[in-house]
C-alpha cells in the first residue's frame, strides 16, 4: 500500500488551536479511496474534532483492521501512533496498549465486515472490559475492498450492485452495544460533519468505551437505487433523535445556550455534551429505552442518529484492572523485572 505525501504548507492566516497548530498539523497522507467516499468524510471530522480538542498529535494513538476502513488512520495525524492490526483483531491491539499507557487518547476506525464478522468477539470483549476508548464503524454494508459483497450489516431486501437481494438478517451494532453493556452509544451519518464532529470530540473525552457507528455510503459498490446504504436512501431516513454538541469547559460558551433549550451530560473530566431533545420522552441515560426507542424505529425503516446512550457511573479498564498509572516504558527496569525470588513467590500461590 503506498502513500502520497501531502505538502506541508499552511497559510499563515489559518485558524490556531490552543498548542498553536493548525488543521493542517493534523492531516495524514493523501487519501486513495474511491472519490466521494464517506470514510473520507469521517477522516475530515476527525481531524476538525482533535483539532478542536487541542490533542497533541503524538498523544494520539490510531488503530484499524483490515478493509477500507484500515487506510483511514493513514490519512490523518501523521505524527500519531499508528497500528494496522490483523484482520478483526485490532479492538486486542487497543486494549494491550491502553493497558500499556493510559495517558494516550486510543481511536480505533473499523468497518461493519472487521467489526461485525470476524472480528465480532473482539468487539463485544472491548465493550465488556470497558476500554477507554472511541471505536467508529465506517458501516457501508459492503465488502469493498472485496468488491462488493453483503456485510453483516446489510439488511434484509438490500440490493447488491448486480441485482442479488440479501436474505440475511443485519447485525446493528448499536442495538448489539446496548444489550452488551457498551457506555457510550451513538449513530452519525458521514454526510453530517455538524454532528459528527461534537459526537467524536464527546467519546474521545468519555472515560470508557465509546461506539460511534457510523453510516458511510461506498460510492462504488453499495450506492445504487435499491441499496440501503446509499446516500440517497440514508438522507431520506435520517432522523436524529438528539442535537448533540460538544462544549469544552468556558465560560463564555456558556450564554450560547437558552436555559431550557439543553440537557447537560457531565463528563469526568468537566466537559460536557449538551443534548438538545427533539422527543421530550427520549432519555439518553435509560438503556432499555434506548434499545426499545431503536429498534421500533429500525422496524420503521429510520436510521436513528445522535447520542443514544450513556453511562458515566461504571468503572472504566483501568479502574477494575487497576493497571499502572505510570506508562509501563516509563517504569524502571528493577520494577518490571523483580527477579527469580519474586517470580518464585508469585507461582508459589498457584500451586
Amino acid at each position: 500500500m503506498s502513500f502520497i505525501a501531502k505538502p506541508k504548507v499552511a497559510h499563515p492566516s489559518l485558524p490556531r488551536n490552543e498548542l498553536g497548530l493548525t488543521r493542517r498539523d493534523y492531516e495524514g497522507a493523501m487519501s486513495t479511496l474511491c472519490a466521494g467516499c464517506g470514510h473520507d468524510s469521517v477522516t475530515a471530522a476527525v481531524i476538525e474534532a482533535v483539532w478542536g480538542l487541542s490533542i497533541r498529535p503524538e498523544a494520539l494513538v490510531k488503530l484499524s483492521g483490515i478493509g477500507c476502513s484500515s487506510k483511514t488512520t493513514a490519512y490523518f495525524d501523521s505524527g500519531g501512533h499508528g497500528f494496522n492490526a490483523v484482520h478483526g483483531r485490532m479492538p486486542s491491539i487497543a486494549t494491550g496498549a491502553n493497558a500499556a499507557n493510559r495517558n494516550l487518547h486510543y481511536i480505533g476506525l473499523s468497518g461493519d465486515g472487521d467489526t461485525l464478522s470476524i472480528g465480532f468477539g473482539q468487539f463485544a470483549h472491548a465493550m465488556r472490559r470497558n476500554v477507554n476508548m472511541l471505536y467508529v464503524i465506517e458501516n457501508n454494508g459492503v465488502y469493498g475492498l472485496t468488491k462488493g459483497q453483503f456485510s453483516a450489516s446489510a439488511d434484509i431486501g438490500s440490493k447488491a450492485k448486480r441485482g442479488e437481494e440479501n436474505v440475511q438478517p443485519p447485525i446493528d451494532p448499536v442495538l448489539a452495544a446496548l444489550t452488551l453493556g457498551c457506555t457510550f452509544v451513538a449513530r452519525s451519518f458521514s454526510g453530517d460533519k455538524q454532528q459528527l464532529v461534537p459526537l467524536i470530540q464527546a467519546g474521545l473525552r468519555h472515560q470508557g468505551f465509546a461506539l460511534i457507528d457510523v453510516l458511510s455510503p461506498c460510492v462504488t459498490f453499495n450506492d445504487h437505487e435499491g441499496s440501503t446504504k446509499s446516500y440517497a436512501f440514508v438522507r431520506d431516513h435520517y432522523g436524529e433523535v438528539v442535537h448533540a454538541d460538544f462544549v469544552a469547559p468556558a465560560a463564555e460558551i456558556k450564554a450560547s445556550y437558552a436555559e431550557g433549550e439543553v440537557m447537560p451530560v457531565t463528563m469526568h473530566d468537566g466537559s460536557r455534551i449538551l443534548l438538545r431533545k427533539l422527543d421530550p420522552s427520549y432519555d439518553p441515560t435509560q438503556r432499555g429505552k434506548a434499545f426499545n426507542y431503536i429498534r421500533d424505529k429500525q422496524a420503521r425503516g429510520e436510521y436513528v442518529t445522535g447520542l443514544i446512550y450513556i453511562d458515566e457511573t461504571s468503572p472504566e479498564f483501568h479502574t477494575v484492572n487497576e493497571t499502572s498509572a505510570q506508562p509501563l516504558n516509563q517504569i524502571p527496569y528493577e520494577r518490571l523485572t523483580p527477579g527469580n525470588a519474586a517470580l518464585g513467590k508469585i507461582l508459589a500461590r498457584y500451586r
